[in-house]
């Protein structure tokens, strides 16, 4: 009872306020001290299991609607953010805040129903059951979202596959230089739903678009443009050092075949061409990495069947194209491993020695005779073992007169040995410089004189044809030839001591049956220019009748 004011009377009791034997009205809320009310626990766990499950409900039990505004604020939010479903999901931190902002509220409903005034809802246990039922409203939720959230990661990863497979279909309309980076794109796009995601249905479809893979990125396999399809195959050959072979599967040792083709059908088809490729990378690229495949030993066959080919076509128009085609293909054989072609090697040096040989003489025919005498001189320094070397140095005599008198070169010097009677030549040398005659014809060889010791030029060419080879007592440098008969092309080289104008001069003359022959050559000088020429008498002069 509280006690009395000073100055006041005692507070009337119940009976004097209210009067005797009338109860005193329920207090507004209860109070704060003392035991809860009848019933306070089942109400408590009624408004806490109904503030669990977002809606705020135990809180508008309560009729405290500000926190059921936070709840409803807080739950809003969630679907917010968490809608639509995406494979992200709910970032962890806001779920953990919201569980805790539920538990919270059902915390703080619990403690407010304790004392609270349930006199308008009278069944606290139907309450308590509706908690419990609501509870389903987010676990159900959960459960749902779970299955959104996995679709959108499953389309998700489809839209990936499809990614994958839209840079194949694009890719496999170039050629695989300019579409290589979509390729590998499209691998990594692969070989990432296949390793990572296996359980996916866009993982389950992996193996199917790898195959799918393979056969674009070798169209060029397939379409037989084998040149083409090296690199790509090859490329093919390495994946399985960059995706898992149990994904692979098959596939993984399928190229092996396809590009042993194509490196063979590549290098055979260059082997005869003109262009900068000439087959040996191809095949020694198919040698060294399938040297037990089928196509390997086809190499050795292919390239002497070239070699053959090549050789029949030294007979046509253009030996000496045909020849730059032999020494092409010996450098190519020179490229390959020795241990897998022995006999190529021979084959080709043999083929390209053939072909240097027809190159010189048919340079000589078509009265290139520069050419001619180049590649015969280095046909016999080269081939010294040669048969033919005399008969090449024949014909570069011939061609190296015929640049100076080109009716030298108008046919073929002999290969053989004329029979029959020969005539003697004396040629002598009465200029003061060392000579070489060549000569042509019947027969066809070249002879060196040294300098004539006390021989001078000559003043005109009079006192030459006089004067030469003819002063008593002088010892002129001679050599004697025995020719048979028939016209001759000679063409004198003076060495040293001479000017330039008279490096070389021709002439031409007859031999006859019967007659030994005298020549002598000298050099005049001619004013007012000073050239020194060099004078052959034309024609030989007869020295005596058989």
């Amino acid at each position: 009872m509280p006690e009395p004011r000073p100055g006041a009377g005692p507070e009337p009791g119940p009976e004097q306020a209210w009067g005797a034997g009338r109860p005193p009205p329920p207090p507004a809320r209860p109070p704060a001290a003392g035991p809860p009310p009848p019933g306070a626990t089942l109400r408590a766990v009624a408004a806490g299991l109904l503030s669990l499950s977002g809606l705020g409900l135990g809180h508008v039990l309560l009729r405290r609607w500000g926190r059921a505004a936070v709840s409803w604020a807080a739950t809003g939010v969630l679907l917010l953010v968490a809608l639509p479903a995406d494979p992200g999901g709910v970032p962890a931190a806001l779920v953990a805040a919201y569980l805790v902002l539920l538990v919270l509220a059902g915390a703080d409903a619990a403690r407010i129903a304790r004392r609270a005034d349930f006199g308008r809802w009278p069944r606290p246990v139907l309450a308590a059951v509706l908690g419990l039922l609501l509870l389903a409203v987010p676990l159900t939720g959960t459960v749902a979202y779970g299955s959104a959230r996995d679709e959108a990661v499953e389309q998700e990863l489809l839209d990936r596959l499809e990614e994958g497979d839209d840079l194949v279909a694009k890719a496999a309309k170039s050629s695989f230089l300019l579409s290589a980076p979509d390729y590998r794109y499209a691998l990594t796009l692969y070989r990432e739903l296949g390793e990572d995601h296996p359980g996916s249905r866009a993982g389950a479809l992996v193996p199917g678009r790898l195959k799918s893979y393979y056969e674009a990125v070798a169209t060029p396999y397939r379409a037989k443009r084998h040149c083409e399809a090296v690199e790509p195959l090859t490329y093919l050959r390495t994946l399985p050092g960059t995706v898992d072979r149990k994904l692979l599967g098959d596939l993984a040792g399928w190229p092996d075949t396809p590009l042993a083709e194509s490196l063979y059908g590549c290098g055979v088809s260059r082997l005869a061409g003109t262009g900068p490729d000439s087959g040996s990378k191809e095949l020694g690229t198919l040698l060294r990495t399938f040297p037990e495949s089928s196509q390997a030993g086809q190499v050795g066959p292919a390239v002497s069947r070239t070699i053959r080919q090549q050789l029949s076509g030294l007979k046509g128009a253009e030996p000496c194209a045909v020849t730059d085609q032999l020494r092409r293909t010996s450098t190519m054989v020179a490229e390959l491993p020795e241990t897998s072609v022995p006999s190529l090697g021979r084959q080709a040096d043999a083929g390209v020695r053939d072909g240097v040989y027809a190159c010189g003489v048919d340079e000589f025919k078509d009265k290139r005779f520069a050419e001619a005498r180049q590649t015969l001189t280095d046909f016999a320094d080269t081939y010294e073992e040669d048969g033919r070397g005399r008969h090449a140095r024949d014909i570069a005599t011939a061609a190296e007169i015929a640049e100076v008198r080109p009716s030298a070169g108008r046919r073929l010097p002999g290969s053989g040995k004329p029979g029959g009677v020969r005539m003697e030549l004396v040629i002598s040398n009465g200029a003061p410089n060392d000579v070489e005659v060549l000569y042509t014809g019947p027969v066809t060889g070249t002879v060196k004189l040294k300098a004539c010791g006390g021989c001078k030029r000559f003043s005109s060419e009079a006192t030459g044809a006089a004067g030469a080879c003819r002063a008593s007592g002088t010892s002129y440098p001679k050599t004697r030839l025995r020719l048979p008969a028939g016209d001759y092309h000679f063409l004198y080289k003076h060495g040293s001591g001479a000017t330039a104008s008279a490096d070389s001069y021709a002439s031409g003359s007859s031999v006859d049956p019967g007659y030994s022959y005298t020549s002598c050559t000298y050099v005049i000088e001619r004013d007012p220019y000073g050239l020194d020429l060099p004078t052959l008498p034309d024609p030989l002069k007869p020295a005596s009748a058989r």
